[in-house]
């Protein structure tokens, strides 16, 4: 099995209306080449793996 079977090609528009960042509660954006959902306020990339978002402070990529 591919990775990509598992990760989803997109993410489904009302789970980011639902989704907050952590630190800001502010809204997300979702970057599909890097499987990651993004917090500008936060400067934060947080990973989806296995299509479940990983939305803790600790897992997430710091933005340059």
């Amino acid at each position: 099995m591919s990775d990509t079977f598992h990760t989803p090609a997109s993410v489904d528009p009302r789970l980011l209306e639902v989704l907050v960042c952590p630190v800001t509660r502010g809204k997300l954006t979702y970057d599909r080449d890097r499987q990651e959902l993004v917090s500008a306020g936060a400067k934060l990339a947080y990973p989806i793996r296995d299509g479940v978002p990983i939305m803790l402070a600790e897992e997430a990529r710091t933005l340059d």
